[in-house]
């Protein structure tokens, strides 16, 4: 066969990538040969792909989430459009896994043309090689304004021929009011690809619910296939930035005496902010993102994350405060840790001719390095070793390098081809390296290690804390959100059919 959907949403965050991945997982349980596919995705949480020639490549973080659901390497047709903002109006464009351009909302739509047709040729080449192909959509698209020249939402869903269902968050309130209005504002050759809703996040009584999706199914002549309860466990892996003041996931007791607090600054460009989950796995973890310098004076572990444009923010973090908070956690002996762009801010100098244009500006100063920003972006899957001879793997995506280091400055790992890579000075840590902290005992060490220079020495790690485990149940659990509260046997049917003939709502608007 050669099934397809779309999963589009009344807006960003209604839970598209979740419900996307959980029917991958529900898809491959069955045997089926399923890959998921987002045409463009907007967003600075991105991993890196390594193909069979060893060519590094980008796709959206959400993306290789949902391979892994499929069983399967990410690949680069996966997401053969990411958009990374810089700023409010600016974003690198990376297609097919590589950075070909920066853009602005008024040059993008004259590149707009070139990135529908390798989209459009990308889907046909995936619906060839598998047997359904899940194609998650981008904001919700009822977004009228980007109707004409759309490659994502419907314009995806009538050039191919997929089917379409819209998930909605009833935890944002009005859900019913956003299911209908998002057909209500399709044009009909729209409207007659859309076969169904998905409620997502509800908490209490489904018999509550009843009467509302008997009416939207009144409303519409398209029946609600299914509601999904709110569910704490499914934050591994977030799309997008989280929420300030956000603690993640649900921290299991300490196995020691102490917590262990750990303070993420939420930069406004922040990048793979998920380098942060690992962490949060551990018992007796606590880890928050924030932008307040009362919370870093009260944490024992303070992390600066990765940035899409590490010069504005660090600027950000002085006009805020947050550097001088920075400073002061380091002068009192406890420790820091940069990861990527937040490693680069650690630093004496930044020389950027590259991301900011800025030239040469000061770094925190906490570190002796200094970056110079270069044109071409390093992409790769990188191993090595870390406090003797403990293994650790991670992913690069910087154009940043240290370009000069005090030659006494230990390194935090050390390559496979025996290279240095990142820097310890003190309490101060600092890498290039995403997803590290996913190498168990690298993770344990290093806590051991910030605990011990924060005065928390009742906090114990705990030595049975398996990431990829933490992960595999996070992707379990999604497939079986969907085989248990979805009509699996219409969604089978509209995957292997495509929709029936469904009726038009008339909109008001004109």
């Amino acid at each position: 066969m050669s099934g397809g959907l779309l999963v589009a949403g009344t807006t960003s965050d209604a839970g598209k990538s979740i419900l996307t991945a959980g029917i991958c997982r529900w898809l491959h349980r069955r045997g089926v040969k399923v890959a998921p596919f987002k045409a463009q995705n907007m967003s600075n949480n991105s991993a890196v792909v390594v193909d069979s020639a060893g060519r590094g490549g980008e796709i959206g973080r959400a993306q290789a989430m949902q391979a892994a659901a499929s069983g399967l390497a990410a690949d680069v047709r996966f997401n053969p459009v990411l958009l990374k903002p810089g700023s409010d109006r600016s974003s690198q464009v990376v297609l097919l896994g590589e950075a070909i351009d920066t853009v602005t909302a008024g040059n993008y739509r004259a590149l707009r043309p070139r990135l529908a047709e390798a989209v459009f040729d990308t889907l046909a080449e995936l619906r060839a090689e598998y047997d359904v192909v899940v194609c998650e959509g981008a904001g919700s698209p009822a977004e009228i304004n980007l109707r004409e020249g759309d490659f994502v939402n419907m314009g995806l869903a009538r050039r191919a021929g997929l089917p379409a269902i819209v998930v909605g968050d009833i935890d944002r309130g009005g859900v019913f009011a956003a299911l209908f209005g998002t057909v209500a504002l399709l044009e009909p050759a729209d409207q007659a690809l859309v076969a169904g809703f998905v409620v997502n996040k509800f908490r209490g009584d489904p018999g509550l619910l009843a009467p509302g999706l008997d009416m939207i199914r009144a409303a519409t002549g398209r029946p609600v296939l299914g509601v999904l309860p709110w569910q704490l466990d499914l934050w591994l892996d977030a799309e997008d930035s989280l929420a300030y003041g956000r603690v993640l996931g649900r921290p299991g007791p300490p196995r020691g005496a102490e917590w262990l607090r750990v303070a993420v600054v939420r930069l406004p460009r922040v990048s793979n902010a998920t380098d942060a989950e690992a962490l949060a796995t551990e018992p007796g973890v606590r880890v928050r993102l924030t932008i307040e310098p009362a919370e870093l004076a009260d944490a024992d572990l303070v992390v600066l994350p990765g940035s899409k444009s590490t010069v504005d923010d660090l600027a950000w973090l002085r006009a805020t405060g947050l550097a001088e908070a920075v400073a002061a956690h380091a002068a009192s002996g406890r420790p820091v840790l940069g990861i990527c762009g937040g490693f680069q801010m650690l630093g004496t100098l930044i020389h950027d001719e590259v991301e900011s244009r800025r030239g040469t500006v000061p770094g925190l100063g906490l570190l002796p390095v200094e970056v110079t920003f270069g044109g071409r972006k390093v992409l790769a899957q990188s191993s090595g070793t870390a406090f003797g001879s403990v293994p650790v793997r991670g992913y690069e995506i910087h154009h940043g390098y240290v370009s000069r280091a005090d030659p006494a400055l230990a390194s935090l790992i050390r390559c496979a081809d025996g290279r240095g890579e990142g820097a310890v000075a003190g309490n101060v840590f600092g890498t290039h390296w995403h997803g590290a902290f996913e190498s168990d005992e690298f993770r344990r060490r290093f806590l051991t290690e910030a605990a011990r220079l924060a005065g928390r020495g009742g906090f114990a790690v705990a030595p049975d804390t398996v990431f990829a485990a933490a992960r595999e149940r996070s992707l379990d659990l999604l497939g079986d959100l969907v085989e248990e509260h979805l009509d699996t046997d219409a969604l089978w049917h509209l995957i292997e059919s495509g929709p029936p003939r469904l009726p038009v709502i008339t909109a008001a608007l004109k």
